[in-house]
């Protein structure tokens, strides 16, 4: 009875190792199991849940569970459960009232931009249908309209754009003899090629003997050209239209045009350099601001350049209508043969294709308002 009782006892003990040391491997399976589990609901912009090295099931004492070395499970940065994890996470596609709005005005606004020559002819076709529309634009508002638009080109730069085109002058100089000589040849040419009055093509020479727009540095910001380089190019079109558009007049008209050297240099300083320098130290010391007016720069830009285009034309809209086709077929062909021997030459010198854009930009377009008020002297 005695040795049966032993037997017996001891197969009780093997059974309870037996089932402890099971036990013990579900256990041990589940815990290995739980990182697993877990990741299934961590989001996926957290970090996954590691597992540290731990011991093997084969190597635990059969003694106790308690004796199993475990790691800690899981180690997160911001949260110790996948639920708060879950909840600190927002949606990256959620968007407030605020931006949804704002990102339809810059979607309207890029639109409108991106038309900007449509605008410009539907603001043209109202001045002259009704010049007395623009009455109101005076020489005062005409001055703060160039301003406002170069100031708004201006917050877009930085004193590194300028000492960087500054290095490449040979861009510059490209420019100035596309502007001063290939310019007023081909509007004395096309002058004579339709047989124009004396009186037109003499207006038409003096167009091509003036200096870049200001508008120009509009159209090449829309155009994803060198804004930098073109608004140099136009300070030293304008600084060299005191000058040279006297003498290309008196060499290619046999007339002296008079030009107010001294007032060119000072409207130069206040609509072009002053704007331009005020701009670029705002964007310097006052980024956020400029941050947060920019979206709206190329629609002041727009807007003031469609005024502008719209005062100029109202003033002479009966000669415009007068004129007819016969006037309007050689003036477009200036300006797009210009634009076309503005982008190709450079080209075919080894400038780049952005800097190429730009000089065309520059050379087709001409600076209306002081060519109609050298025409008026």
């Amino acid at each position: 009875d005695q040795l049966h009782t032993s037997g017996k006892v001891e197969n009780n003990n093997y059974n309870y190792t037996l089932y402890t040391t099971k036990r013990m491997k579900v256990k041990s399976i589940a815990l290995l199991a739980l990182p697993a589990l877990a990741n299934a609901f961590v989001p996926q912009s957290q970090p996954a849940l590691r597992v540290a090295p731990a011991l093997s099931v084969s190597q635990l004492p059969s003694a106790s569970i308690q004796n199993v070395n475990v790691s800690p499970i899981a180690k997160t940065t911001s949260s110790s459960s996948s639920l708060q994890m879950a909840s600190s996470v927002a949606p990256e596609d959620e968007e407030t009232l605020g931006s949804k709005i704002f990102k339809v005005y810059t979607q309207t606004a890029n639109l409108a931009t991106t038309l900007f020559p449509l605008w410009t002819v539907i603001f043209t076709l109202v001045a002259i249908k009704s010049p007395s529309s623009f009455d109101w634009f005076t020489t005062d508002y005409f001055t703060a309209a160039l301003a406002a638009l170069m100031l708004s080109m201006g917050i877009t730069l930085t004193p590194a754009d300028f000492v960087k085109v500054a290095s490449r002058p040979n861009a510059v100089l490209m420019q100035f003899s596309l502007c001063y000589a290939m310019m007023p040849l081909l509007a004395l040419f096309l002058g004579k090629a339709f047989n124009l009055e004396p009186a037109i093509i003499a207006g038409m020479v003096l167009v091509g003997s003036i200096n870049g727009g200001q508008a120009s540095n509009l159209c090449t910001y829309i155009a994803k050209g060198n804004v930098a380089l073109s608004v140099l190019m136009t300070t030293a079109t304008t600084l060299g239209a005191i000058f040279m558009t006297p003498i290309l007049c008196k060499g290619l008209l046999g007339a002296v045009v008079p030009v107010d050297a001294k007032g060119i240099a000072i409207s130069t300083i206040q609509v072009v350099l002053a704007p331009i320098a005020i701009g670029m130290t705002t964007n310097q010391y006052f980024p956020n601001f400029v941050k947060a007016i920019l979206p709206i720069t190329p629609v002041i830009g727009v807007a003031s350049t469609c005024l502008l285009v719209a005062s100029a034309v109202a003033q002479v809209a009966d000669p415009i209508i007068n004129a007819g086709l016969s006037l309007q077929i050689p003036i477009f062909l200036l300006h797009l043969l210009g634009g076309l021997v503005g982008y190709l030459l450079p080209r075919c010198t080894g400038f780049g294709e952005v800097a190429s854009r730009t000089m065309a930009i520059e050379t087709s377009m001409k600076s209306s308002a002081f060519g109609f008020l050298l025409a008026k002297l």
